[in-house]
């Protein structure tokens, strides 16, 4: 079965995607670099490379989806040149297979919330009780997360679920969404109650008034450990935005964006 196809945007004005990433016309200048990150930087890796194209000069194309299905989009030959993934285990297992050129780098520690847009009967500010409550009376109808099969902020979620005794209950009221972007849509789409979704992501100033949130405890989940690599594929500017992520500047936006930094 192919892969899902990943969310594109592109970073530089007026450049366009074609099949395969592959730029149009014998001789064409080759495109800027196809960096593929988990759906929970969408903004915050927006923000990272519209300050690298004003620093450095170079522009980076964005492409942004599940950890899981981009890792397999990489197997099977995609041009992206540097991986962002949500859960070290993917690029680890793409090291191993010889799609990248090393083990690659940690680069942040997610976190998860509980989101509820307005008119829920969930109260944020109980975190998972609040669920729990509006369970028992029975007025949860949707309740978002994204796929854990691969999205890895889906399985924290069935983790942090499952740790408060939630799972089994919900069953009949997931949505799942194709990554954790998605998933927080179908939280703030009409007839939803809720969801999980990334720290990351209901911090944009484009989900203010969307909805309140709660921060859950990262005790209830294995550690959200995210790890980039540079593919066999990667140039040089590929490389230098690599190394710009692990520089003060971007580590400003991802901390501002709630990861948590290493070193930290």
């Amino acid at each position: 079965m192919p892969a899902a196809r990943l969310s594109r945007r592109a970073v530089a004005a007026g450049i366009g995607l074609l099949p395969g990433g592959l730029a149009g016309g014998a001789g064409a200048q080759a495109p800027p670099p196809l960096i593929a990150g988990a759906a929970d930087l969408q903004f915050a890796l927006g923000e990272i490379a519209a300050r690298f194209r004003a620093e450095a000069g170079q522009e980076v194309r964005l492409s942004f989806g599940s950890s899981g299905n981009i890792a397999r989009q990489i197997e099977q030959g995609s041009p992206v040149e540097l991986f962002l993934s949500a859960d070290e285990a993917f690029v680890l297992r793409l090291a191993a297979g010889g799609h990248t050129r090393d083990a690659g780098a940690l680069y942040a520690i997610g976190r998860i919330v509980l989101f509820v847009p307005p008119g829920s009967p969930i109260r944020a500010e109980d975190g998972l009780d609040g669920l729990r409550a509006a369970l028992e009376a029975g007025r949860i109808r949707r309740f978002a997360i994204a796929n854990p099969e691969h999205a890895p902020y889906g399985r924290a979620a069935e983790q942090a679920l499952r740790a408060a005794g939630l799972w089994e209950r919900l069953q009949p009221h997931l949505v799942l969404g194709e990554n954790v972007a998605q998933a927080t849509q179908f939280a703030i789409a009409g007839g939803s109650q809720g969801g999980i979704a990334a720290y990351s992501l209901v911090l944009a100033p484009t989900m203010r008034g969307r909805g309140a949130f709660r921060l859950l405890p990262d005790a209830l989940h294995e550690p959200l450990r995210q790890r980039m690599a540079l593919t066999r594929r990667a140039g040089p500017v590929a490389e230098r935005f690599y190394t710009y992520m692990q520089e003060p500047a971007a580590r400003a936006i991802m901390h501002r964006y709630g990861f948590v930094l290493p070193g930290e």
